[in-house]
């Protein structure tokens, strides 16, 4: 499945390591989308910017297996490694999943892959500023 919308908290190629590491983004959904995802106990979050579905990709799964980085592409579909802003549009392929296990039932959005549609650039990585050349001091 493909959506596309507004975004935050991308973290595609490399995976945010504040818990587990994770491949994650929030895609921006009407506010019936995010009420029907929630209720099917589906990841979502809410704020004062608006309505939101978390697509995730955990690193590690069962046994010690790694789980691949999600694709991220531009808009020509080159495939790209770049940090997406918030607010930048995008679109998002993503498989729904349910399940059970000894704590109950679950379900979640697997993160398969991204297109930047508009940009807004994220933070300079470093030494990005310095190697683009420009102005001598």
């Amino acid at each position: 499945m493909i959506k596309k919308g507004k975004c935050k908290y991308a973290w595609i190629t490399t995976p945010n390591t504040k818990f587990q590491p994770t491949y994650t983004i929030n895609l921006e959904v009407s506010e019936e989308e995010y009420n029907e995802y929630k209720s099917r106990g589906f990841p979502v979050k809410q704020d004062e910017d608006g309505f939101y579905m978390v697509a995730r990709r955990k690193v590690d799964g069962p046994s010690g297996m790694k789980r691949a980085a999600p694709r991220l592409f531009d808009i020509d579909k080159n495939e790209v490694d770049i940090q997406i802003g918030n607010g930048s549009t995008v679109k998002v392929q993503f498989t729904e999943y349910t399940g059970e296990n000894q704590y109950g039932n679950y379900a979640g959005f697997d993160l398969q892959a991204v297109q930047v549609v508009d940009l807004v650039a994220g933070r300079s990585q470093d030494g990005d500023e310095l190697l683009a050349g420009g102005e001598e001091f």
